[in-house]
């Protein structure tokens, strides 16, 4: 879901306008409104002096844990792709125990977690683009 201090007029138009011209069907999740912050201030994310949420994205289980965070400045867009693996990373490793090593996407090796493990990843992985 995306949570912004704008109305929901605004997201509508913001959907209606812009999204909808570049997503087909425009944007294919809640948007919800923290009109007063209060959400922003919980996740210590609300510029009170400005009235605005920082650009920032969670990953957050059911259960109300936090795997993930990213904090932008407004300049910095960012990543849907990139939000999209770190989703499927958690994914996996819920459904398998397995770790994702950097710049790991779906359907690449993985690797165990064990008490043995530091000091030998290099034996089992490598980074993309390094040599």
């Amino acid at each position: 879901m995306a949570i912004s201090v704008d109305s929901v007029y605004s997201h509508k138009v913001w959907n209606d306008i812009e999204m909808s011209n570049m997503v087909a069907g425009g944007v294919p999740f809640p948007m919800l409104t923290d009109a007063n912050g209060s959400i922003g201030t919980m996740y210590d994310v609300y510029d009170s002096q400005n009235g605005k949420n920082l650009r920032s994205t969670f990953i957050i289980d059911p259960t109300g844990f936090i795997h993930g965070m990213e904090l932008l400045t407004p300049p910095i867009g960012r990543s849907s792709d990139e939000i999209l693996r770190q989703l499927q990373a958690f994914q996996n490793n819920v459904q398998t125990s397995q770790l994702a090593p950097c710049d790991w996407h779906p359907g690449e090796k993985t690797l165990t977690e064990s008490i043995e493990k530091p000091g030998q990843i290099w034996k089992e992985w490598k980074p993309k683009n390094y040599n």
